[in-house]
């Protein structure tokens, strides 16, 4: 085409780009518009290496021959997309006080700002909670600090740092830590606010009464220091309900963090264990929320349309961040274990856990997470390495991975096309693969992937037995939240099935 044809072109698909990339935090995507941002997604392939636009979207909506809803009844119409800010960059931890003073939008908090720090007993005395506190108390004055957090929290845990902060009155909150530390803090920001509320008021259902919580959350500045959870970036905490052998957890956009600043300073020091662990819970946000139940086929809609839940299944929009997440997995995890000097490595990992934080955040999560709780919660005897706690504890990633290729291989009956194309990213050649393969294909890259790093030969390393078997499944199946977002209608006997061919992996 003529020179000035070709410059035109380019000149319209920069500003295609340029569009996207400013979408506003909340998204609404209705099915009427699905196919535009299609043929747009489409459009920009290739074009642009921004993580939102780095690979295509497929287009296709998987379908599960088994209808989740009755004959009649209407499902979803719409998804929305909410996430936290986040500022990425070596060294922002050292910003967290004039972030706060930015977010100090209330006259009592400019006044009388009464600033929580929450972390872990391990990380009080590294540099970068201190950091964190020198930069908080230079502009806000004396700041609580709340180091007794739990490492996977229970009830209990989150109980006592609920009455720190009632008692202190916080009126502003920064979590320095993994997951368990920002999960906490999420916790404590919304019982501080409903006063009179009991912890399970808004526990998920049917654990708790899931009522909705309050909006008027006060601040929450996350600065995490592990590349797993995503926390800095969703609605979701997560504890272990030790009377139901299982965790819980509260799922609320009004929960999530102001801001998240993610530092790759941070994971630096991360020991390999650690970092091999939390980076298989990015791997399994990401492939679950790519696998999930699509928005489309959840029952119901909610009314008014604004309470939509935290995870509504799997869309467009979040298989965005997810597949880049998966992809940046593939590449950058088995390097971040291995060599902790690798900082481009371990970076990519950090930015991966927050992609995949806005990608599950919204879509959700469904079996390996299910079933990971009763593992974690019924633990009575592993004790991970490189984890200095005085409990016996299960690392959450590990606990999610060590049923990931019986998972995949059951569920890919339902969208194969889906499974395929994540056995490809994570290196299967599938060249002359069919789609009845596709499950296989992916366990199959599983296990390679778990093996590299180490991961225990099944849950029997754990100290399980077939004879706990069912035990394992009656503590799974309350997690209606996660489980009715798996692909295919699940009953007891199917997780049965899993927790048995989990007993050993390889």
């Amino acid at each position: 085409e003529p020179e000035e044809d070709a410059r035109s072109s380019r000149a319209q698909s920069s500003q295609r780009v340029l569009v996207l990339c400013e979408l506003p935090p909340l998204v609404t995507f209705a099915m009427a518009s699905r196919s535009i941002v299609a043929k747009v997604l489409a459009s920009v392939q290739g074009r642009c290496s921004c993580p939102a636009h780095s690979q295509a979207y497929n287009g296709g909506f998987h379908r599960c021959t088994s209808s989740r809803s009755p004959a009649g009844a209407q499902t979803e119409y719409a998804v929305e997309m909410s996430a936290s800010s986040v500022v990425y960059g070596p060294g922002v931890t050292r910003e967290v006080g004039h972030q706060m003073q930015r977010l100090r939008s209330s006259k009592e908090l400019r006044d009388a700002p009464r600033v929580g720090l929450f972390t872990d007993n391990n990380l009080l005395s590294t540099d970068m909670v201190q950091t964190a506190l020198q930069s908080l108390e230079g502009v806000c004055g004396k700041v609580a600090v709340f180091s007794d957090v739990r490492i996977e929290p229970n009830t209990d845990s989150m109980q006592k740092a609920v009455d720190f902060a009632r008692s202190r009155d916080l009126n502003a909150y920064v979590a320095v830590g993994g997951g368990s530390v920002m999960d906490t803090a999420k916790v404590a920001n919304l019982m501080s606010v409903a006063k009179d509320a009991d912890l399970f008021d808004f526990v998920n259902a049917p654990m708790g009464k899931g009522l909705e919580p309050p909006q008027n959350i006060h601040p929450l500045i996350a600065v995490p220091t592990t590349a797993g959870t995503g926390s800095e970036t969703t609605g979701v905490a997560v504890f272990d309900y030790t009377a139901m052998n299982s965790k819980t957890g509260i799922g609320h956009k009004s929960i999530r963090p102001s801001l998240g600043l993610i530092d790759p300073d941070n994971v630096a020091s991360l020991p390999s264990r650690v970092a091999a662990w939390s980076g298989f819970d990015v791997l399994c946000h990401a492939l679950e929320s790519y696998t999930a139940l699509p928005y489309t086929e959840r029952p119901g809609r909610p009314e008014p349309p604004y309470i939509r839940p935290a995870y509504q299944g799997s869309n467009p929009i979040s298989d965005v961040w997810s597949l880049h997440a998966l992809r940046a997995t593939a590449k950058y995890l088995r390097r971040a274990v291995a060599d902790p000097s690798d900082h481009e490595a371990r970076s990519e990992m950090l930015l991966a856990s927050m992609m995949a934080g806005v990608g599950f955040g919204n879509a959700g999560v469904h079996m390996c997470h299910g079933l990971s709780y009763p593992l974690s919660s019924l633990n009575q005897t592993y004790q991970a390495e490189q984890y200095p706690t005085d409990h016996p504890l299960l690392p959450h990633g590990l606990s999610v991975v060590i049923t990931a290729p019986a998972v995949f291989k059951f569920t890919a009956s339902c969208c194969p096309e889906r499974h395929m194309e994540a056995a490809k990213i994570l290196g299967a050649d599938v060249s002359n693969g069919k789609l009845s393969d596709a499950g296989d294909l992916l366990a199959e890259e599983l296990r390679k992937f778990m093996r590299d790093l180490d991961v225990p030969n099944g849950i029997q390393e754990f100290g399980f037995t077939s004879s706990d078997t069912q035990r394992l499944v009656e503590a799974a199946m309350p997690n209606k939240r996660v489980l009715s977002l798996a692909p295919r209608p699940l009953v007891e006997e199917h997780l049965a099935s899993i927790y048995e061919s989990s007993m050993t992996v390889y």
